[in-house]
């Protein structure tokens, strides 16, 4: 995609505000205060996760730890918890390295429907996820502050997989864990700086859904998922 009558279409606008045009770049300010880097800073990883821990409680969201050995039955127990028979999951090159490939063919072998998202199948992998018990997939950064798991969605993780069906579980990669949203943020900026393929959709998910839109009386469950776990996976 190239870029067309940018210089015309500048000019244009630096007339109508009665100016030039500014052809020098404007210099980034250093601030004195920088207070978004500012929270939890200092903590260790472990720390974070007891950070996150406690923000669960506050948010309704389940929190489990455990190791990449014992990940297979963490979420069994999860799966069970919400009564889990039809899964849909994201297709993730990190299923082969936390063992959920042979995972999810088990979980079919058991009379479990499983479904991973399928980029030929199109619009079907949507009625799947709307008919779904659980959705599950990877955090790619996790912040501690909030309890939020955010998603790099792609043709392999579609949007609805965390929306759609009734509950959500997010394996969450220990490592994948930072303070607050300036760490994401900071992540994704590089990310690009360093020529990385970054998602042109980035969702941000606290929790289970919720609305306190009428009188700020908060409602856990009522659009999207009604339940959500969170389980963190020792991999430093």
């Amino acid at each position: 995609m190239s870029i067309q009558n940018r210089e015309a279409f500048l000019n244009n606008v630096a007339s109508k505000l009665g100016r030039n045009r500014l052809t020098e770049p404007v210099e980034r300010p250093t601030y004195s205060v920088q207070p978004q880097w500012r929270v939890f800073a200092g903590q260790s990883q472990d720390e974070l996760v007891n950070r996150l821990e406690e923000q669960c409680e506050k948010i309704h969201t389940v929190m489990k730890r455990t190791t990449l050995e014992n990940l297979n039955a963490t979420l069994t127990a999860a799966l069970e918890d919400y009564n889990g028979q039809s899964i849909v999951a994201a297709k993730d090159e990190r299923n082969e390295q936390f063992g959920l490939s042979s995972y999810y063919a088990s979980l079919k072998e058991q009379g479990k429907d499983v479904h991973v998202w399928d980029v030929s199948k199109g619009k079907e992998n949507i009625a799947i996820a709307e008919k779904a018990d659980v959705g599950i997939t990877f955090s790619d950064i996790t912040l501690a502050e909030s309890g939020t798991v955010t998603l790099f969605n792609n043709k392999g993780n579609g949007r609805s997989i965390s929306l759609l069906p009734q509950t959500y579980i997010a394996v969450i990669p220990k490592s994948t864990i930072v303070p607050r949203m300036s760490g994401a943020g900071k992540h994704i900026h590089e990310a690009n700086q360093e020529g990385h393929d970054v998602s042109s959709c980035v969702s941000f998910i606290t929790g289970p859904s919720n609305s306190a839109d009428i009188e700020m009386n908060l409602i856990v469950g009522v659009h999207g998922p009604v339940k959500a776990t969170y389980i963190v996976v020792e991999d430093m």
